[in-house]
């Protein structure tokens, strides 16, 4: 029995998706009764829903957004905002407050509607999907993209990932028949998230030369389009701030309590800050050590994801584009940090994958594990007084060093190396079968999906 609930995985997966609501239990009552969210969620209780309302201050005062505030989101980001905001909460605040944004929280009823409703369309969009693949995992597995914690940290700090995910699953994802309008939302998500295009580009591996060429005159008119609109945003504006913001160092533990990559790690290593020497806390060795190997692990990774996407150019016929998609999103997300609500975008992917073969499942098992809401303290930091906006009142935080910041990059690029792996041995196994002129070469002749029968080939004399 244990046996065939294993080859089947529909019990294990019903399993793991209970482990991610049980956590969420505990987390609605760890809110309620200390009156602000617990680790992994954000450490500031008075922060809640920033990175919508803070954005959409600066979408009534474009012309500073690039220079004052200097953001790295293109202009269809403010656009959005603008048009899913309530004007008149944003006219009485300042731009020189940190935080411009908090005092329309209480006024600006659209953008909570648009929060909301938002997440619940990609979570729609996303069983509609899930089902196409697989029927018997569709609920579990929307349960773990839905309500698993990447999803939920997006919607606690309202950030711009909610609207980008909908688009995105159009984009890629067996919904829509037309070819124009996937086109447009893949330029949307691109216009919302600039690293989104990172996937689309890489289907260039599959040869789909006017997919992409269609993708990225979509992408240059809806940036014109918003451009247009909003007045502000040049591309020289947008690559100063995105390299500013890619150079900035880390010497706060709480700069990677959300993290999905090492580099906060590495930067408070290698930091000097007299007041919180890191040096002081482990010793000299370690310091040099630690940064040493998680350069090496990054390194390793990123060499077997390109040798992953490379074997899939040799045979793009034995690889589905969603694992081209996933590939080169997870090549992206490793070698620069975007943020905790980031994985839902290879999550997504990685839950498109059919329970077979042990990278598979280990990457679909460490997507369900990453989506639990709970994290275990390993050491205290300290504490401190702040206002939670959720139920305005004073509160008392404890902050402590987790378990998740440090385990959850290492486990990321586990999934990363399991599916470059596997994706490597698909196009061996292809080649021993077929050999190196025996192939089928038209786009076309592949499968959808890669356990899908291939159609039998003609045997002449």
């Amino acid at each position: 029995m244990l046996r065939r609930h294993w080859q089947s995985g529909v019990l294990i997966e019903w399993v793991l998706a209970g482990l991610i609501i049980v956590s969420l239990v505990h987390t609605t009552w760890f809110l309620f009764t200390y009156k602000y969210l617990p680790a992994p969620f954000f450490y500031e209780p008075n922060d809640v829903f920033a990175d919508w309302f803070n954005p959409a201050y600066w979408a009534y005062n474009p012309e500073g957004a690039f220079d004052t505030w200097a953001t790295v989101y293109p202009p269809l980001s403010f656009v959005i905002l603008r048009a899913l905001s309530v004007s008149d909460c944003y006219h009485l605040m300042s731009g020189l407050d940190g935080s411009p944004g908090y005092v329309a929280r209480d006024c600006d009823w659209i953008g909570h509607v648009s929060i909301f409703g938002f997440w619940a369309l990609g979570v729609v969009l996303m069983f509609l999907a899930l089902r196409k693949f697989d029927p018997r995992t569709a609920i579990p597995r929307t349960i773990c993209i839905g309500l698993g914690w990447p999803m939920l940290n997006g919607v606690e700090r309202g950030n711009l990932v909610l609207i980008a995910f909908p688009m995105f699953l159009l984009a890629v994802m067996p919904l829509l028949r037309s070819a124009w309008a996937r086109w447009f939302f893949a330029a949307f998500a691109i216009n919302l998230k600039i690293y989104l295009i990172a996937p689309f580009m890489a289907q260039l591996i599959m040869r789909r030369w006017r997919w992409v060429e269609s993708v990225l005159i979509a992408t240059v008119v809806v940036y014109l389009a918003s451009y247009a609109l909003l007045g502000a945003g040049t591309i020289g504006e947008i690559l100063r701030n995105t390299s500013a913001w890619s150079q900035n160092t880390s010497t706060n533990l709480l700069d990677f309590w959300p993290a999905t990559t090492y580099q906060a790690v590495s930067s408070f290593l290698e930091s000097k800050d007299e007041i919180f020497p890191a040096v002081v806390m482990l010793g000299s060795d370690t310091i040099e050590l630690v940064p040493l190997a998680i350069a090496g692990l990054l390194r390793s990774t990123q060499a077997l994801l390109l040798m992953a996407m490379a074997a899939a150019w040799l045979r793009p016929e034995a690889i589905s584009r969603y694992r081209i998609y996933l590939l080169a999103i997870m090549f992206a997300l490793i070698t620069s940090e975007g943020g905790a609500y980031t994985p839902i975008f290879w999550i997504a992917l990685v839950l498109t994958e059919r329970w077979q073969g042990w990278a598979t499942r280990f990457a679909i098992i460490c997507c369900y594990l990453l989506g639990v809401s709970y994290d275990i303290a390993l050491s205290g930091i300290g504490s401190f007084d702040g206002t939670s906006w959720l139920f305005d009142t004073t509160v008392i935080t404890e902050l402590d060093l987790t378990v998740w910041p440090l385990l959850r990059p290492l486990i990321i690029q586990l999934i990363a190396i399991a599916l470059a792996c596997t994706t490597i041995r698909t196009v061996w196994i292809d080649v021993q079968e077929q050999g190196w002129a025996d192939r089928w070469r038209m786009r076309h002749d592949a499968p959808i999906l890669p356990w899908v029968a291939r159609p039998e080939r003609q045997i002449t004399e």
